[in-house]
């Protein structure tokens, strides 16, 4: 992996934190309103989840296990 290919890495890998903070924020203004939908709720849980997928998955790219 060259060092353009790290950088725009670690640049989605900051986008990914962020959206991932925001579906945070947004599930538990939600589920505090106390008019939660289901099934809305159901959605962004798999969105967050989904995100922090990508995120396990790029920073295992960026700082692979190496047995030693």
């Amino acid at each position: 992996m060259d060092k353009l290919q790290e950088v725009q890495l670690r640049g989605k890998l900051q986008n990914l934190y962020h959206q991932h903070r925001d579906l945070d924020a947004a599930i538990e203004a939600f589920e505090q309103s106390g008019r939660a939908d289901i099934l809305q709720l159901q959605r962004l849980k798999k969105m967050k989840l989904s995100l922090k997928d990508q995120i396990a998955q790029i920073e295992n790219f960026l700082l692979p296990d190496i047995i030693a």
